[in-house]
C-alpha cells in the first residue's frame, strides 16, 4: 500500500497521482484566466452524490478548479434534475439542479453493472465523494475498503444522514428531518407559533461546507503521508454543531431553548421591525449602538431610561422597549429608514424579496450573479462563489451539465477507453 502511495508526485503543493500529467481534460475558461492559479487545479474528483449536500460540496471544490466527474444513473440522473417546476427553458432539467452543479462533467454509469468503470475512474482521481445510505456502496463493491485496495491515495468522503455508527446509521437522511431532530426547527419560527423550517436546505448546505473543508484538510495531510483516508460527514452531527450558542446555553447553563422569531435571546433590540411597507432588521450589540439608535429615532431620553441603559436591563424589559420602538419605525417606509440610517453605526438592513436582493446596488456592483452558456437554454444564471482570493481564481466557469453530456469524452480522455469499448459498454446498458 505504501509503495503504491509513494508513486504520488508533488504539484502545486498537493500530492497528485502520477496520472495527472498524462490525462488532463481541457477546461472551458476565459482566455485571460490562468488555470494554474486555481487552488485545486489538477485535482480530480469522482462525484457519486445527488440532491444538495454532496453536490454543493463538490461544486465549491469545482469553483476552486477541481475537475469534477459527476457520475449519474443512466436515463435518470440526479433526482434533483426533476425537482420542478420551474424547469430551465428548452431543457428537461429543473432550475433547482442548476443551483449546485456548475463546473461539472456528467458521466452516466450504472453502478450495479459498471463497477470496473468506477474502479478505473477511482485510480485516476484524488477524491471520491458519495452520499448513499451506509453500506449501500459496500454491497456493490464500491465501499471505502474496496476502493482503498486499488487506489490507496484516494480520499473517500461519505456524506450521510446520521454517520456510519449509532442506532440511526441506516436511516435515510434529509435536510428537514436532520433540522428537526437536531433542534433547528425547535428554535425557528415566531415566539407563539409552530416550528418552522428555514427557507433553504441550510443543514444540507452546512454539511456540504463541512465536507469540502474536510476534503481540503485531507488533501493537505496527504502531502505528508502520501496516503488517502475515509472522511465521514453527516447531517445530524452538522446540525447539532451549528446550534453554537444555543447548544452552549443548554450544556453549560441548563437553559432550554425557545423560538424567538427574528429576535435574539440575549441581545435587545436585535430583530425585524415592521415599516409602513415592509420590514427592516435592526441590531444593537452594544450600549453605544443602542444610544445611537435612540438618537436617530429622536428618543434620546429612552437611552437614559434605567430600564434600558445596559443590554442586561434591555433583555429584562424587552417587551417595554419594543413597544416604544415599533410604532416609531412603522411610521416610515423601509427605503426612507434606510436613507435615514445610511451612516448609522449599528447594523441595519431591509428584509428583501428575491427581486430586491438581485437588484440591490451592492449585489450588482460585486457581480455576484454569473451568466454561463448552456447547450440547450442559451444561458443559465447562477450565484457565483462568495469567496474571493487575492492570488488565486475561484469562479463559475461552465453551466451545469446535461445528463450524460460528457460520458464518452471522459471515458476516452481520462480513462483512455477506445471507441469500440465505449460502444460495448453502451450496448450492455452500463453507460448512457
Amino acid at each position: 500500500m505504501f509503495r503504491n502511495c509513494s508513486r504520488l508526485l508533488r504539484r502545486d503543493g498537493l500530492q497528485l497521482g502520477d496520472y495527472s500529467r498524462k490525462f488532463h481534460l481541457t477546461k472551458v475558461l476565459p482566455s485571460s484566466v490562468d488555470p494554474s492559479k486555481y487552488p485545486l487545479d489538477g485535482i480530480k474528483i469522482l462525484d457519486l452524490t445527488r440532491i444538495v449536500a454532496g453536490p454543493y460540496c463538490t461544486m465549491v471544490l469545482s469553483d476552486m478548479g477541481a475537475e469534477v466527474y459527476k457520475v449519474e444513473r443512466p436515463f435518470h440522473g440526479d433526482e434533483s434534475r426533476k425537482w420542478g417546476p420551474p424547469f430551465l427553458r428548452d431543457s428537461e432539467d429543473s432550475v433547482y439542479f442548476m443551483a449546485s452543479n456548475r463546473n461539472k462533467k456528467s458521466v452516466c454509469v450504472d453502478l450495479k453493472k459498471g463497477k470496473d468503470v468506477i474502479y478505473d475512474m477511482a485510480r485516476k482521481c484524488d477524491v471520491l465523494v458519495e452520499n448513499y445510505i451506509p453500506g449501500k456502496l459496500d454491497e456493490l463493491g464500491l465501499g471505502y475498503e474496496d476502493l482503498k485496495k486499488i487506489a490507496p491515495a484516494l480520499i473517500y468522503c461519505s456524506i450521510t444522514g446520521y454517520g456510519s455508527v449509532g442506532p440511526y446509521r441506516n436511516k435515510p437522511g434529509y435536510d428537514v428531518i436532520a433540522a428537526s431532530m437536531g433542534g433547528l426547527l425547535h428554535i425557528t419560527g415566531s415566539e407563539d407559533g409552530p416550528p418552522s423550517k428555514v427557507g433553504v436546505a441550510i443543514t444540507d448546505i452546512a454539511t456540504g461546507l463541512y465536507a469540502h473543508g474536510a476534503i481540503l484538510a485531507a488533501l493537505l495531510q496527504r502531502t505528508r503521508t502520501n496516503c488517502g483516508q475515509k472522511i465521514d460527514v453527516n447531517l445530524l452531527s452538522t446540525q447539532v454543531a451549528c446550534l453554537i450558542n444555543v447548544a452552549s446555553n443548554y450544556l453549560n447553563a441548563g437553559k432550554e431553548a425557545k423560538r424567538w422569531g427574528t429576535a435574539h435571546a440575549s441581545i435587545v433590540p436585535y430583530e425585524a421591525f415592521p415599516t409602513s411597507n415592509g420590514y427592516i432588521t435592526i441590531g444593537c450589540g452594544s450600549n453605544d449602538q443602542f444610544e445611537a439608535l435612540c438618537n436617530y429615532l429622536q428618543i434620546r431620553e429612552v437611552a437614559k431610561d434605567a430600564r434600558f441603559v445596559t443590554n442586561q436591563t434591555r433583555v429584562k424589559h424587552r417587551k417595554e422597549l419594543i413597544a416604544i420602538l415599533a410604532p416609531i419605525i412603522q411610521q416610515r417606509s423601509s427605503a426612507e429608514w434606510m436613507e435615514i440610517f445610511a451612516d448609522a453605526p449599528f447594523p441595519v438592513g431591509p428584509i428583501n424579496s428575491m427581486a430586491e436582493v438581485f437588484r440591490d446596488p451592492h449585489i450588482e456592483a460585486i457581480e455576484l450573479v454569473k451568466s454561463l452558456d448552456h447547450p440547450t437554454a442559451g444561458e443559465v444564471k447562477v450565484v457565483g462563489p462568495p469567496v474571493v482570493y487575492s492570488e488565486a481564481n475561484n469562479c463559475a466557469r461552465t453551466a451545469p451539465p446535461l445528463l450524460g453530456e460528457h460520458t464518452d469524452r471522459v471515458l476516452r480522455e481520462l480513462l483512455g477507453y477506445p471507441d469500440d469499448k465505449i460502444e460495448k459498454l453502451r450496448q450492455k446498458g452500463i453507460i448512457q
